[in-house]
């Protein structure tokens, strides 16, 4: 069975109608690891494929749409909740990543699920945020010391708060990178471009061409990226809905701005290569001095091409570990420098196992 059978799927949904019921069994494992099960569920009913989904692989896909929908609905409520907890000390309210898909109607919002609702608030309104949203609620999830003075200290936001009857978790952001990282955008100038929502009063998001930079240092500055594949098809149906010469080149020239040309570059390679997103020529030859080196880009071939795939077993090969692990480093190495690096990762590698393993989530 295919390793790329998802892959192949999102380039060409209609391939479905030839598959077996072996393909329609690894199809959905490899579209559930990778959080894509709704979004597929989306694509088949956008293109009249839904009679080709045989009767016993159907109800995954109902189920998941549903999910997706259920969750939508709880986005959109938990985001006006948070602007009326937050409407009395007037500080805007900036929503990031999949809340922004939901919250301005982007077509990233079709089948997106959530594990959380990220925001973005100037820094130093983060005390009076973080009061108001507790007297609302919501209260930090319980972490180790060791990770509240990650997070605290280095981080760029504060730890996650929990809502104590909803459950539902904020990440409460003062930057889109920790001010350890190499790259470091500027928050004000992200803020100040930032647009209403059009569907939720107070709320707004990222402009245009902010939002898919984010996604993709957001990407490609995680080392954790078992759902990497789900945000490179947010970076393509992004760009797919915007894609005029007019974006592309504010796109370029924004990325430059704030310094993200390597991510956006990366992004822009990968979702070509895993989606086939038409990108630009002129896009490439203007993004060419932020690409690597011959060398270092056949490594990150390699690197990336294993771990944006599907954290499954149908989707790995013998190099897939040693690929994750790579990811994993090279995105703390861009977060931090080298003396804090070394620390955190003996941290996280010796002392978490044995003591933080009941924790809810790490720094």
């Amino acid at each position: 069975m295919p390793r790329d059978l998802l892959v192949r799927t999102l380039r060409t949904p209609e391939s479905v109608t030839r598959f077996s019921m072996g393909e329609w069994d690894v199809l959905i494992r490899q579209a559930r690891a990778a959080g894509l099960l709704a979004r597929l569920a989306y694509r088949f009913r956008r293109d009249s494929l839904g009679d080709a989904i045989p009767a016993g692989a159907r109800w995954h896909f109902i189920a998941a749409e549903t999910l997706a929908e259920r969750q939508r609905t709880a986005v959109r409520w938990e985001l006006a909740n948070i602007g009326a907890a937050l409407a009395d000390i007037d500080v805007p309210l900036v929503a990031l990543k999949g809340a922004a898909y939901v919250a301005s109607g982007s077509p990233a919002a079709a089948g997106r699920l959530f594990n959380d609702i990220d925001i973005l608030v100037p820094r130093e309104r983060l005390p009076e945020v973080e009061n108001a949203l507790m007297l609302a609620g919501w209260h930090a999830s319980p972490l180790s010391d060791y990770d509240r003075h990650y997070y605290r200290r280095w981080m760029h936001e504060i730890p996650p708060m929990q809502h104590i009857q909803r459950e539902t978790v904020i990440d409460v952001h003062h930057a889109i990178l920790p001010d350890t990282a190499r790259y470091r955008p500027d928050s004000a100038k992200l803020r100040s471009r930032a647009v209403p929502a059009g569907e939720l009063p107070g709320v707004c998001v990222l402009a245009p061409e902010d939002r898919i930079l984010h996604a993709a240092t957001h990407l490609f500055h995680d080392g954790e990226l078992p759902h990497g594949l789900r945000d490179l098809t947010d970076i393509d149906l992004q760009l797919r809905a915007a894609a005029t010469p007019e974006f592309w080149t504010q796109l370029c020239a924004r990325a430059e701005e704030l310094q993200l040309q390597r991510s956006l570059y990366y992004a822009l390679r990968y979702a070509a290569h895993f989606l086939d997103t038409p990108v630009p020529e002129h896009v490439g030859s203007a993004l060419a001095a932020a690409a690597p080196n011959r060398v270092l880009r056949v490594l990150m071939d390699a690197v990336f091409a294993r771990a944006l795939a599907p954290d499954h077993a149908s989707c790995a090969d013998r190099f897939t570990p040693a690929a994750r692990l790579t990811a994993y480093v090279r995105a703390h190495w861009l977060r931090m420098p080298m003396h804090l690096l070394i620390p955190h990762l003996a941290h996280k590698a010796f002392v978490n196992p044995y003591r933080e393993s009941d924790t809810p989530k790490a720094a």
